[in-house]
This record gives C-alpha cells, sequence and structure tokens, in this order.
C-alpha cells in the first residue's frame, strides 16, 4: 500500500501497489495533510495536518482515522525512530522539533532549530535527526539521546528537503 497526502482535497489515498489503483479515500479531519511516518508493524500511518495543530493516525487495515496528538502550530513532516517508539515533528511556526511517544502521543521533549524547520531525516540507528531550516538555509543536526542540537550548518538558500544516507552515515 502505497499512502498519498492529498493538500488540496484534504484527504488520505490508499493505494494498492498490485493495481497501482486507489482502493480508499480517507478524510484527514484537517485542513492540508502533509507529511506521514509508518509504524514499525505498518498498521499506523501517522500524518501531520499542517493547516491545524495535529497530528492524526491512520488505521491502515481499517482505514479509519483519529486524532493523535497536537505537537505545535503547523506541523509539517513526520518521522518516526527505529524501534518505532518516537514519533518527531517539525513545527514551522514555533521553529521545534517536538518528539511524542508513539502508544499515546504525549510530548516528551521538545528543541528549537533554525527558523521553519522543513523536512527532517533520522540515522539509521535513530540516534540523530536531521532537519533543514528553510528561513535560515541552515541544517541542524539534533542529539536524539538528550535531544539537543549539536550542530548547525549553513545549506544553500530556503531547503526543503533533507535525506540520509545510511552507508556512508550522513
Amino acid at each position: 500500500t502505497v499512502i498519498v497526502t492529498n493538500w488540496c482535497s484534504m484527504d488520505i489515498s490508499l493505494i494498492d501497489t498490485a493495481t497501482d489503483k486507489v482502493v480508499a479515500t480517507v478524510p484527514s479531519t484537517g485542513i492540508h495533510p502533509r507529511g506521514i511516518a509508518v509504524s514499525a508493524d505498518s498498521r499506523t500511518a501517522y500524518i501531520a495536518v499542517m493547516g491545524s495543530d495535529k497530528i492524526v493516525a491512520l488505521d491502515i487495515t481499517k482505514r479509519t482515522v483519529r486524532d493523535f496528538a497536537s505537537p505545535g502550530k503547523r506541523t509539517r513532516h513526520l518521522s518516526i525512530s527505529p524501534d518505532g517508539t518516537r514519533l518527531y515533528a517539525t513545527n514551522s511556526t514555533s521553529n521545534t522539533v517536538v518528539e511524542l511517544d508513539t502508544t499515546n502521543g504525549e510530548i516528551l521533549r521538545t528543541v528549537t532549530v533554525g527558523a521553519e524547520p522543513r523536512s527532517m531525516a533520522i540515522s539509521a540507528d535513530g540516534g540523530a535527526l536531521y532537519v533543514v531550516n528553510y528561513n535560515a538555509s541552515t541544517m541542524s543536526k539534533i542529539r536524539t539521546s538528550d535531544f539537543t542540537v549539536t550542530h548547525t550548518v549553513p545549506t544553500d538558500g530556503l531547503p526543503i528537503g533533507v535525506t540520509y544516507e545510511p552507508t556512508q552515515k550522513r
């Protein structure tokens, strides 16, 4: 199954990869669904609803959505820890990254990064998050063990995406 957030129609499409057909369209229950992170067991997809202050949880099998957490305004991107116990969210308006417990949506820790964080990537071992900060034209590295920013480096102007390359660990 491929999960797609539909910004304009404010819903979520589930596509069967065997047939390349949309098999379900589920309301996102908010304005402008955006980032997606899937649980380790592939049963739940967490979806940032950028036009609100919430993350919703999509039960992939039942095709139902429920409110999961309220981490901050303009939650844009999500990453999940390799063990599936932590969900990380960027909040563009507050310039923060939030760590949440995947069992209950509780906010565990918050760290301030550069202006208007967008996408992020997590290292293969879960030890670091890499976040691009759009209006600061920087990338921040967050050590997940103590949730502190350890490095901030300049990028080309207005970065939007980032990925982690596991073989080179960078």
